[in-house]
């Protein structure tokens, strides 16, 4: 009985490993979107875009190209890495003013390292994640205007 209460902890124990190191679903799709920015397949990028960000960019193609040319064009970045930090849930978000009030957002914060013409430099930017008929989608925040 003894064995059995051990190996019935030990394997609790490890689920609970994979749990706190497995991402999230919001970690999962920023690492996904964020994977596509970097190999520069901005159209993937842009279809894991929630529906109110696609207001801001309606026109896959023109995002490819506005994605394109700051990156590679202006910024002559190649490639670049990123790291994707923990997932925390906020109450009440909307992203910007007049916007969509969603109960419940996840804020997941991004790190990317560019290595371009202009040097080595970061852009530390949260990503807002949502529900959208049952999907994750991906928002910036435009809270400043």
């Amino acid at each position: 009985m003894a064995g059995m209460m051990a190996l019935f902890s030990l394997i609790v124990a490890f689920g609970g490993c994979i749990v706190f190191l497995w991402p999230s679903g919001p970690e999962r799709l920023v690492d996904e979107f964020y994977a596509y920015e970097s190999e520069a397949e901005f159209g993937k990028s842009w279809d894991l875009l929630s529906a109110e960000m696609k207001l801001r960019f309606p026109v896959r193609a023109d995002y490819v190209q506005n994605r394109a040319h700051v990156f590679l064009q202006h910024m002559d970045v190649e490639t670049f890495q990123y790291e994707v930090g923990r997932s925390k849930k906020v109450k009440d978000w909307s992203m910007g003013k007049g916007g969509k009030v969603h109960k419940t957002a996840y804020r997941v914060p991004v790190t990317q390292m560019f290595e371009s013409h202009f040097g080595v430099f970061t852009i530390e930017q949260d990503c807002y994640v949502v529900k959208e008929k049952d999907e994750w989608r991906l928002f910036w925040d435009y809270r400043f205007e």
